[in-house]
């Protein structure tokens, strides 16, 4: 669940929680792969989300539970720092 804390503007999350993060790459089986790699030990549910007009980039929505904001966090930054991986959001 996510609340707004009226006085510092911060969202407050209740962990653990489900969380979608998504990601943005120029090939789909190497965003897979990674996403594979970076997600080796957890359970998650990748599917494709968009593509740009030119077909470029591709966007996946990567679906998992996190623990708490260490853990997201954590996955954020394993996911952005691959190689294969141009964005996360």
């Amino acid at each position: 669940m996510l609340i707004l804390n009226s006085c510092q503007n911060k969202a407050e999350i209740d962990y653990p929680c489900g969380w979608e993060f998504k990601v943005i790459g120029g090939s789909s089986s190497r965003l897979t792969e990674a996403v594979a790699g970076v997600m080796a030990q957890r359970d998650y549910l990748l599917t494709p989300s968009r593509s740009s007009s030119s077909g470029k980039y591709l966007s996946f929505t990567l679906e998992t539970v996190v623990a708490d904001e260490g853990d997201r966090n954590a996955i954020y930054a394993a996911l952005k720092a691959h190689p294969d991986i141009r964005m996360v959001l």
